[in-house]
């Protein structure tokens, strides 16, 4: 043993005693949001901003007020470490482009802001994190003298990778890095929407709007579907050929995983089913997964997991609405069935076709056997077939009708296809509760036919909250394994929207400022009891965000896009390394460029704004809600 050096033994017992006391910080109590003004100005309407206030309320009695501001990370277009942000690529992982350069999106959506562990930052000064972003489409045609309209579905939509900065001193983000993630081990990527981080650390992806197998087959569409994609277009820019792909390998949900030393990998989920999803929502225990389904005349999904982190494998049901009253609805399940990833991609490589699964006509082909349904594909009448030309077992047949056209074995099955787009989706765990978003209520739910039944028109949507249960039997009597089983839709008062009817005020504006209209983009964040909601709406000529206290009540609006965008990518991230974010992005400002619905004086001026803002209409922004300084303090 070393003899004590008294020297030594004295300094330290010296710094001891002078030394700052290191003092925590205050618990939080709770925290309040306070509405922003809503934009007047030219540049307000062309901007993406904030001038809304957080309070943060301390358990020792002291609080403190913050200004929110806007912070971007990047638009779309911009090169960062050498990557495009945005870029499309083809199925060789080349960029594609046009007159222009690089083609890239105008759509950032579904995001998810990570922490890696191993990664490494630009500067010793600096946290590292990861963000990664869906571009979901690209709504400008190409600049190649031939294209026009809108290119929704036409090209291939891409998934992006940033390596983000965090400043140790103010939390502030900056990228430093961005590559497209490939996805050409898995036949591309589809129409990528909102998002979800898994309690296991990887991104969960969406495809939304499936493209139809039937029609894809050539095989007539129904006069009222309400698919609108083109698949022989994205073929023919991702792979060359009109004729390639094959629409089973899309609608699907993409995860997206990344290594520490920046790597990705992505596999795609055949048994989690097939449909329009906007996303996919995990309860607690990590296996239970509610998802929507976007569009007009559209059901609700659940997937329970064999085991907790790991969507490879497990069961489907389908929701059968039992009306109570306007707009309340108590929930049945239908089992669907069970599968894993493996045995439904099997049968896509063997090439199984929408006739291998169905008879199908469009008109009344005076057969009982035919039951005729209406869905997201339009008005059909369906008989499942007991054999096919690749020598499928009935119960085969079966299988991969649940799994690959999901929706229609669904309402064959006697599920609800009558929900009106079914957005995003998010979970309270203190209250066991999910809450889903309803953009508009419309169509199946406004008409006199099925479950849903003559609710009241409201172009500006609700949000509804959905109670779980344990120990809930299927439709046929056998138990679901799951704590988190959804018993009923209700909806939340205080967030249904504020449609005028139809009326426009001066400047052409269908909802109220201080109401919600078109809620999508849904986050809850437990420790706060707060939820935040993002807007798509063509009702309102500026998108909101807001922020929802389920306590208080309290209604505050927290982000501003520029006119016609779309308010996307909504995460927030309570407590990163001692700082919060709210994430949020905008997509398509100026959405086709004519500004159809805005009756505004300055109608001109912003327009022109707004070009010059976002390069033409051609950028959009990543970026998130902090403070002048950088980020918000943690929000638990």
């Amino acid at each position: 043993m070393k003899p004590i050096r008294t020297d030594h033994t004295l300094c330290t017992l010296l710094a001891m005693m002078t030394a700052t006391p290191v003092v925590a910080a205050p618990s939080i109590k709770s925290v309040e949001f306070f509405s922003m003004s809503s934009p007047s100005t030219v540049e307000q309407k062309a901007a993406i901003y904030t001038n809304a206030k957080i309070q943060y309320n301390y358990k020792d009695g002291t609080s403190k007020t913050y200004d929110l501001q806007y912070q971007p990370l990047a638009n779309t277009n911009q090169v960062i470490g050498g990557g495009s942000v945005g870029g499309i690529l083809d199925s060789s992982d080349k960029y594609l482009s046009d007159k222009d350069g690089i083609l890239s999106s105008d759509a950032p959506d579904g995001s998810s802001l990570i922490k890696i562990s191993g990664m490494k930052a630009s500067s010793s000064a600096s946290n590292p994190l990861a963000l990664v972003a869906h571009f979901e489409y690209r709504e400008l045609p190409p600049n190649d003298g031939a294209s026009t309209g809108t290119f929704w579905s036409k090209l291939p939509a891409t998934v992006g990778f940033f390596k983000l900065d965090q400043n140790k001193k103010t939390g502030a983000l900056s990228a430093f890095d961005y590559d497209p993630i490939s996805f050409s081990k898995v036949n591309g990527g589809w129409i990528h929407c909102g998002s979800t981080l898994s309690a296991w650390n990887t991104h969960l992806s969406s495809e939304e709007y499936e493209p139809d197998a039937k029609v894809r087959e050539g095989l007539s569409k129904a006069t009222d579907s309400d698919d609108g994609t083109d698949i022989n277009s994205f073929s023919q820019y991702y792979f060359g050929d009109k004729t390639h792909a094959n629409p089973y390998r899309y609608g699907l949900v993409p995860e997206v995983s990344i290594k520490s030393n920046g790597t990705t990998s992505v596999v795609k989920h055949y048994a989690t089913g097939r449909f329009a999803r906007e996303m996919l929502e995990l309860a607690a225990d990590n296996k239970t997964a509610i998802s929507g389904d976007d569009g007009a005349n559209t059901g609700l999904f659940m997937f329970v997991a064999d085991q907790a982190k790991n969507l490879s494998a497990g069961t489907i049901y389908a929701a059968k609405a039992i009306k109570q009253t306007d707009l309340n609805l108590d929930l049945q399940w239908i089992n669907l069935g069970h599968a894993k990833d493996q045995e439904i991609e099997k049968y896509v490589t063997q090439g199984v076709k929408f006739s291998d699964l169905f008879d199908v006509s469009i008109t009344d082909p005076t057969d009982t056997t035919y039951k005729k349904v209406l869905s997201y594909s339009g008005t059909e009448w369906l008989r499942l077939k007991t054999s096919n030309r690749l020598g499928m077992k009935s119960s085969e047949i079966e299988q991969a009708a649940a799994f690959l056209e999901t929706r229609r074995y669904a309402v064959l099955k006697g599920a609800t296809t009558e929900f009106s787009k079914m957005e995003y989706i998010t979970f309270n765990p203190s209250d066991r509760k999910f809450y889903i978003t309803i953009s508009r209520v419309e169509k199946g739910m406004i008409d006199s036919l099925g479950d849903i039944q003559k609710m009241a028109r409201n172009d500006a949507g609700l949000i509804y909250e959905m109670a779980t249960a344990k120990s809930v039997s299927d439709s046929k009597g056998n138990l679901i394994k799951s704590e988190y089983v959804g018993s009923n839709l209700t909806p939340i008062t205080s967030l249904i929207g504020g449609w005028n009817g139809g009326t426009k005020d001066a400047e052409g504006n269908q909802c109220s400022q201080d109401k919600i209209c078109g809620p999508d983009n849904l986050r809850y964040v437990d420790s706060i009891r707060t939820l935040f909601i993002g807007e798509d709406t063509s009702r309102r000529n500026n998108n909101y965000v807001w922020a929802y206290n389920i306590d208080s009540k309290k209604l505050s609006k927290i982000l501003s896009t520029p006119m016609n965008a779309e308010a996307t990518g909504l995460f927030v991230a309570p407590n990163y390394n001692g700082f919060s974010y709210i994430l949020s992005n905008f997509q398509h400002p100026g959405e086709g460029g004519t500004l159809a619905n805005y009756l505004g004086s300055d109608k001109t001026a912003v327009l022109d704004k707004l070009k010059s803002n976002w390069g033409n209409l051609k950028n959009a922004a990543v970026g998130y809600i902090g403070t002048t300084e950088g980020a918000l303090p943690p929000l638990k």
